[in-house]
């Protein structure tokens, strides 16, 4: 079946119709791109700029910036280790099939001292997950309070990782370490 418009043919013949609707429809894709172009410049110039969020991220350490519950290790006293020997990063990974987010999380004993560390307790807040996670790995105990490796020892220098899925990234620190 063909269907045909007896406007649409009216206009394909007329020459100067169809000049002057190309010339619109030129226009407007000019002053679209216009638009697009400025709005990118914009957004490309409020990159650069940096607000006071940016620098207090907890993902970002920055000298002489020490949040009052950043715990630092006093070496000098004697102490083997300190919460603050734990390194957590984590970060956004490919999505389920379903489109649920994904997540990998590292947790890292960087003791510069040689001391292996046991007990890791994170707050996790009601931390969840759409994928599977060993228990021996990571396990949510209570609210805000997980526990990594299933409380044995973490090896100097070595990292546990597992991955999870949940529509929003959760913010995951140490809570508590034994020495």
């Amino acid at each position: 079946m063909n269907f045909e418009c007896g406007f649409c043919a009216s206009v394909m013949r007329t020459p100067s119709l169809r000049r002057r609707i190309a010339l619109v429809t030129a226009i407007i894709a000019v002053g679209l791109l216009t638009i697009a172009f400025h709005a990118g410049r914009r957004l490309a110039d409020r990159s650069l700029e940096l607000s006071p969020a940016d620098l207090s991220a907890p993902h970002r350490k920055l000298l002489g910036s020490a949040a009052e519950d950043d715990v630092e290790p006093n070496r000098i006293w004697g102490d083997k280790c300190s919460k603050s020997d734990i390194v957590i990063t984590q970060g956004p990974t490919s999505p389920l099939p379903n489109g649920i987010p994904t997540y990998t999380v590292e947790i890292m004993n960087a003791c510069v001292s040689g001391c292996n560390i046991s007990g890791v307790h994170l707050s996790c807040g009601w931390f969840s997950s759409a994928r599977l996670i060993n228990p021996r790995i990571f396990k949510r105990l209570r609210f805000n309070d997980c526990l990594v490796n299933d409380g044995k020892r973490l090896v100097n220098g070595r990292t546990i990782s597992f991955q999870y899925a949940n529509t929003f990234r959760y913010p995951l620190s140490v809570s508590s370490v034994v020495c």
